[in-house]
């Protein structure tokens, strides 16, 4: 979710819990719209990240520490000039806008007490961090704004702060019930649109959660909402400002599937079917929401241009494959044609020259067929020609039988790959990903190999719940180290029967398949079925077998494995029981 003012309070009220009086020790300016300043408080060490980044404006405290350019920028200098040692006496927020402002205290040249202020606007594009002096004027920003870039306000040394007003947006700690209502049914939108762009500092997210909580619908206009409606959202909406006004937070992530799908500052009982874990601040919220979220927004684009000629080969070779199996089809009726010939040749000398077709009895099934005859050749040479339909059809059924268990096997490969790109954590995956379609043939070499290097990337692994280790795959690669460098003769090994997916290994530890609990085999199968292409189905058939079994044809692709003596199992790609290790 955007970063809205309810969140935006709750990291107020945190961040004056434990920054009230501390000292500014260190400031470093770690991107060109990001500072990391640390803070001595009560003992204590803290940093504190304020990020005007655009698409993703952040204030935090974290732990992880970044590292700053050698030459620091002037903002940064400024910051430092004023600010090292300072005092912050408060950090506070403007209404429930999406500001925070630190008022911080230190001594200038002569040793007087001076007043600065940080501001940090967290608005999205219009983000900003803004440092003024005790009067309100501007001394520098992260980000200059000039008149060419707004009229409303410039951002520049020496012009005044103010905060920009938002327009026909109301109070939500003065609001009444009479003015919240009128305003929401004059309104011709849905009820949760109309929610967020009537209150200030609220987002789309936590206008669905209102309405949730008074059991009404968010997709029509409240005009349509009876009295007793009205009066519930009201009276909802009062309760979740009283927690935010007490700070009564309890900070949270949602996820779908061990993936964080959203957080909030409150509870979001709309979210019931998934899983919501509370944390002890908004900090840990956010660095770790974001943390998951910036690692896979980073390798979905540094994955962009594989996703996008993976997606173009394996839309190209689908269509090969329909068509191969269409011309196929159409082959089937080449035994007609060649019976249409041999009844000819039987029973054409006693048709009469210029008829358009003849009868005549199936020797094979004995039932009477009509035949086609070209009026405009003699008769006979019809079975002549019928013949030669019938040996182009027999040979391009012999040609496309090849061709289409070829066109089959490189489609299940580009699925194979492109489920890699989906399980890739970290450069090292796509690398190896990049380096197996150029040895495909799929993208072009831009330098000479002499041969792959072997991979020190490592595969996934899981701990049972009976405490077997398991590993997984993450790329084809990674699916033949695994199976045939890593395990040995009693391991057991699992995939997915239908679907293309990972090899998942099981160290037995020299047990045979007998001796191994059930426990282990269900685990196995979860996870073969989570990191496969049915991923998304309620259960996923998954063929196991000791890996002594499991054989790599030679000159086969990456992944590419035949067995012949195995054993399946239905499972649900659900693997919360598994414990996962880092390697």
């Amino acid at each position: 979710m955007a970063l809205d003012g309810i969140t935006v309070s709750c990291i107020v009220r945190e961040l004056n819990e434990k920054l009230q009086n501390g000292r500014i020790y260190k400031i470093s300016q770690t991107e060109s719209d990001e500072l990391l300043m640390t803070v001595k408080s009560a003992g204590n060490t803290y940093r504190l990240l304020l990020s005007a980044n655009a698409s993703l404006p952040l204030l935090y405290l974290t732990d992880l520490n970044k590292p700053a350019p050698l030459t620091a920028p002037g903002f940064c200098m400024l910051l430092r000039k004023h600010l090292q040692n300072g005092r912050i006496t408060s950090v506070t927020q403007p209404g429930l806008e999406r500001i925070a402002v630190i008022t911080i205290e230190h001594l200038n040249e002569l040793g007087d007490v001076c007043t600065n202020y940080l501001i940090t606007e967290l608005m999205g594009k219009h983000s900003n961090i803004i440092f003024t002096d005790d009067s309100y004027t501007i001394l520098d920003s992260i980000k200059h704004i000039s008149s060419m870039v707004s009229s409303v306000r410039e951002v520049l040394p020496g012009k005044p702060y103010f905060m920009v007003k938002t327009e026909d947006r109301l109070d939500p700690y003065s609001v009444s019930q009479t003015a919240l209502s009128d305003a929401l049914i004059h309104k011709a939108m849905p009820a949760s649109r109309a929610l967020y762009t009537t209150l200030t500092g609220f987002s789309p997210v936590m206008s669905e959660e209102l309405l949730f909580r008074a059991g009404l619908d968010s997709d029509i206009p409240a005009a349509g909402f009876d009295e007793e409606g009205l009066k519930r959202l009201c009276e909802h909406f009062r309760a979740l400002m009283d927690d935010v006004k007490t700070g009564n937070f309890t900070p949270c992530i949602i996820y779908e599937d061990k993936v964080p799908v959203e957080y909030s500052a409150l509870p979001l009982s709309m979210y019931k079917d998934l899983e919501s874990v509370s944390f002890s601040s908004i900090s840990d919220v956010m660095e770790k929401y974001y943390a998951q979220k910036e690692l896979y927004t980073r390798m979905h684009q540094k994955s962009a241009d594989l996703r996008r000629i993976l997606q173009t080969l394996i839309e190209r070779t689908s269509k090969k494959f329909d068509l191969q199996k269409k011309q196929l089809k159409d082959t089937e009726k080449m035994d007609k044609y060649r019976i249409y010939g041999e009844l000819i040749n039987i029973y054409g000398y006693s048709v009469p020259e210029g008829s358009k077709s003849m009868t005549a009895t199936d020797h094979y099934t004995g039932e009477e067929i009509r035949i086609p005859l070209d009026d405009t050749i003699p008769v006979l040479k019809n079975a002549a020609r019928y013949f030669e339909r019938y040996g182009k059809l027999k040979r391009t059924k012999e040609a496309l039988t090849g061709l289409i268990s070829e066109t089959e096997a490189e489609l299940k490969h580009l699925l194979s790959i492109q489920l890699s790109v989906d399980m890739a954590r970290t450069e090292a995956d796509l690398s190896e990903i990049k380096e197996e379609m150029t040895e495909a043939g799929y993208i072009k070499k831009h330098t000479r190999q002499t041969g792959r290097k072997k991979t020190v990337n490592r595969p996934l692994h899981y701990l049972s719940r009976d405490g077997y280790h398991m590993y997984v795959g993450k790329n084809n690669y990674q699916n033949d180290d695994l199976t045939f460098n890593m395990g040995t003769g009693n391991d057991l090994w699992f995939h997915s029967k239908k679907f293309p997916g990972s090899h998942v290994l099981v160290k037995t530890g020299g047990k045979t398949m007998n001796l191994v609990e059930d426990s282990v085999f269900e685990d196995a199968a979860a996870l073969a079925a989570y990191y496969s292409k049915g991923r998304d189905q309620n259960k996923v058939e998954i063929d196991y077998v000791e890996k002594k079994h499991v054989k790599k044809p030679a000159g086969s692709k990456p992944g590419f494995v035949v067995y012949y003596t195995n054993y399946s199992m239905s499972a649900a790609p659900d693997i919360s029981m598994l414990t996962p290790v880092e390697d």
